[in-house]
């Protein structure tokens, strides 16, 4: 299995085009964090005075897990204290994935406020438990073996009776990673996609969907590190017509808000005999 470390590494083929290999998967399909988070790296290696603050990404093809994929970088516009770019990945001459980047400079001064991180158990205290979760999940976790994924059962914290559809996890990475912000930002990428879209699924037990990320958006508002625990406070707005919206707050485990993310994924009811995430392995 490849590393996270591995995995962000890009070949840099041109001055604004990379490429980054495949990774061994089970899933024929690649994952959506995976392409963001390289996406992000090709457009960070284009940038030297400034941070990335946000990103606003359309998954618009399936990617497939078993081939290379390029990166294009395109230097919208580089000011004083904003730059923007525009990266799309292809594989086979064909978009798969579009994503606008911007960057701010380091040191700007202004107000300061956050949300505050809700009341739950510390994740030392959950067990590791992947039969509570969907077929969809479990199957995930195999490909996520770096990662320390603890999800905090309803019963363990205070819900909000307004919003119909929530979930909260602890995650990290397994393994320390280097002392790199870069390193750092673009893993938390990564890591975003993973269980969000599943959140939708809370209220429906035992519906079975066919999942696809369709577009992801995320803002990084405060340092952070991805081998310490992250608390990732999860809601599902609206599931409707096939489609669910779900939106995720990132806590450090101080209870600094250290990033926010908005996602709409395919939930469509899985016809007989189709899996929800397709891979080479069949469902339970």
């Amino acid at each position: 299995m490849s590393t996270i470390e591995q995995i962000l590494s890009l070949e840099r083929i041109d001055e604004l085009i990379f490429r980054g290999d495949p990774v061994e998967s089970a899933l024929t399909r690649t994952f959506g964090g995976q392409v963001a988070a390289q996406a992000l790296v090709a457009a960070t290696e284009t940038i030297t005075d400034k941070a990335v603050h946000s990103l606003h990404g359309y998954f618009v093809a399936p990617g497939k897990a078993d081939q290379p994929t390029v990166y294009l970088v395109d230097p919208i516009r580089d000011g004083r204290s904003f730059s923007s770019r525009q990266v799309r990945a292809i594989q086979d001459g064909e978009t798969i994935f579009s994503m606008q980047a911007s960057f701010h400079r380091r040191g700007d001064v202004g107000p300061e406020h956050s949300d505050l991180m809700r009341d739950v158990p510390d994740p030392e205290t959950l067990p590791v438990d992947p039969s509570t979760m969907p077929v969809s999940s479990r199957a995930l976790l195999e490909e996520w073996g770096d990662w320390d994924i603890r999800v905090v059962p309803s019963d363990r914290y205070e819900h909000n009776p307004y919003t119909p559809s929530q979930q909260v996890v602890w995650f990290r990475s397994k393994r320390p990673l280097p002392d790199d912000e870069t390193l750092h930002v673009c893993t938390l990428a990564y890591m975003s996609d993973m269980t969000l879209l599943h959140s939708s699924l809370v209220p429906h037990p035992g519906h079975k969907v066919q999942m696809a990320s369709l577009d992801h958006a995320m803002w990084f508002l405060r340092p952070f590190r991805t081998d310490e625990w992250l608390l990732y406070d999860q809601v599902s707005p609206s599931a409707s017509a096939g489609r669910a919206l779900t939106h995720g707050r990132i806590f450090d485990r101080a209870g600094n808000l250290v990033a926010m993310v908005t996602q709409e994924g395919l939930t469509r009811t899985l016809r007989e005999g189709a899996q929800s995430v397709p891979s080479r392995r069949p469902e339970d």
